[in-house]
């Protein structure tokens, strides 16, 4: 949260990475703003982030695990009786140019995907596997591959419900299909549960979609030319992003495209050069990855604290059940709702099983790390700095030393692929966030782009400001999101059901073929 939006960074460390230390007698603007809105929002933050009792393990997460197991078992398995077809779909090989809708099967992947591809697949990974160890890895892979059912589920309906305009236009998303499907399976409450949905969206796209994201940019960029107010990487930003969104999710669906296969690649490719040289390590690592799953490997917590560091980083970076996803295929080009459910699943297992299984493999191998005795925790040899803590600062320096050690160059790399990262989720989230503006305000061109200013003016004061406690509650909304999406889901998975029946049967008998043939 993409992203990344991740609260196992810790926002209040990460976003110090972007201004001079404050002097401590000085009461600035910032420190007023975080200590009134802490005293506010605090409570609920720490409601939605609650761990369970006498665990470290926050129960938002089980919340997600449990719904993508339910979910898994409910559609005997469909990530992966139906993987095949999905690819076939992302080629395009089903794909009617006159089916309703704004954009591509594959436009509409890479547009989830710039949403949740971040600083969390980098950072949060060093993380879970400096506190869980390599094992912590295991249950992170596991989760990701749980994850594609919930994520099927929930684009589906996305496409189910969505409205589609005369003008060629739609709006689709968790706050439709709560709305639309308990109304038409004869439920109460499912406006009251659109209205929540849509606030905490809004409220998440602002800070973690957008000012986690222009201060994380503004870090990068300012750590390799030097110091400078952060206003002017927030100027810079809010124009660039205000080129993109200003057309909508067609010119949105036209740069995720190019730049999230660009920032995929960039990374990946790094990834498996570090692999390459060390390709005699590969096996040993996981070895590590599956011993760690279940002893702990001596890390503090053991299995308990591995599988805990890895369901917690898959349900950060993949934001599987959150529904933020359905936003963004509910926009594809299709007359069969299953088809994008079909597309979706393939998100989690780029975003967490590839991708983060890479940063963790190369942190495995490269051996920056071992594990200090007196802790049970990962440090990095080259100082016997403690480094696999909470915080974003050494979560980044961990995986940039794992990269540097076969790459001397990679943290210019790590740098460009933060940008990106941080770029291509900001244009996701403000489409997010807007079909939530306007499912509460109304669809229009004013009403639109009233958003995409109040959006930008945002990104200005994330590059600009330190405001942590801001960052932590939409965080928090952004996983609160998920507690009323999650809710609906259980209600409506019998939908998803029937689609899937029918459309099964169809593809089976040869009625549903490929586009031309």
């Amino acid at each position: 949260m993409k992203r990344a939006v991740t609260t196992a960074l810790s926002a209040a460390t990460a976003i110090g990475l972007a201004a001079p230390a404050i002097a401590q007698e000085a009461m600035t603007l910032d420190q007023k703003v975080n200590e009134t809105f802490a005293s506010v929002t605090g409570p609920f933050v720490s409601l939605i982030f609650a761990p369970l009792p006498g665990t470290n393990f926050p129960w938002i997460v089980l919340w997600l695990v449990v719904a993508a197991t339910v979910f898994t078992l409910y559609f005997a398995f469909v990530q992966f009786r139906f993987f095949g077809h999905a690819i076939s779909l992302v080629k395009g090989d089903y794909s009617d140019p006159n089916d309703a809708g704004e954009v591509s099967h594959f436009q509409a992947l890479a547009t989830a995907l710039s949403g949740t591809v971040g600083l969390g697949n980098i950072a949060g990974v060093a993380v879970a596997v400096g506190i869980g160890g390599p094992g912590a890895t295991f249950w992170m892979i596991l989760a990701g591959l749980l994850g594609m059912a919930s994520k099927f589920t929930e684009c589906t309906l996305g496409v189910k419900y969505r409205n589609e305009y005369p003008d060629g236009t739609v709006s689709g998303g968790p706050m439709y299909y709560m709305s639309k499907g308990f109304t038409e399976l004869g439920l109460p409450g499912g406006k009251i549960l659109a209205v929540l949905f849509s606030i905490f969206c809004i409220l998440g796209a602002l800070g973690g979609g957008n000012m986690f994201q222009a201060n994380q940019a503004h870090a990068q960029i300012s750590g390799i030319v030097g110091d400078y107010p952060g206003w002017i990487t927030g100027v810079i930003f809010a124009g660039v992003v205000f080129a993109v969104i200003v057309g909508g999710i067609k010119s949105i669906a036209r740069v995720t495209e190019k730049v999230v296969p660009f920032m995929g690649i960039l990374y990946v490719g790094a990834a498996l050069i570090i692999l390459i040289v060390n390709f005699d390590q590969i096996g040993w690592a996981f070895g590590q990855i599956f011993a760690g799953a279940f002893t702990g490997l001596g890390v503090a917590g053991g299995m308990v604290g591995a599988l805990i560091q890895g369901f917690k980083r898959a349900a950060f970076s993949n934001e599987a059940g959150v529904g933020s996803a359905a936003i963004a295929h509910s926009a594809v080009r299709t007359k069969e709702p299953i088809t994008e459910g079909f597309v979706s699943l393939l998100e989690p297992l780029i975003d967490t099983v590839v991708i983060c299984t890479m940063t963790a493999l190369v942190i495995t191998i490269s051996g920056v790390q071992q594990v200090d005795p007196a802790t049970g925790l990962f440090i990095l040899t080259e100082d016997g700095s403690m480094i696999a803590t909470e915080g974003g600062v050494q979560g980044v320096q961990l995986t940039s030393a794992a990269f540097a050690s076969g790459i001397s160059w990679f943290p210019l790399v790590l740098a460009v692929a933060v940008i990106l990262f941080a770029f291509s989720t900001m244009i996701s989230w403000s489409y997010y966030g807007l079909k939530a503006w306007t499912y509460l305000f109304g669809e229009g061109k004013t009403t639109e782009l009233i958003f995409k200013l109040i959006f930008c003016v945002f990104v200005i004061i994330g590059a600009a400001a330190n405001l942590g406690p801001v960052i932590d509650f939409s965080d928090a909304a952004i996983f609160a999101m998920a507690v009323v999406n999650v809710f609906a889901l259980y209600f409506l998975m019998k939908v998803v059901r029937k689609e899937l029946a029918s459309y099964s049967s169809r593809l089976a008998s040869g009625e549903i073929r490929k586009f031309g043939h």
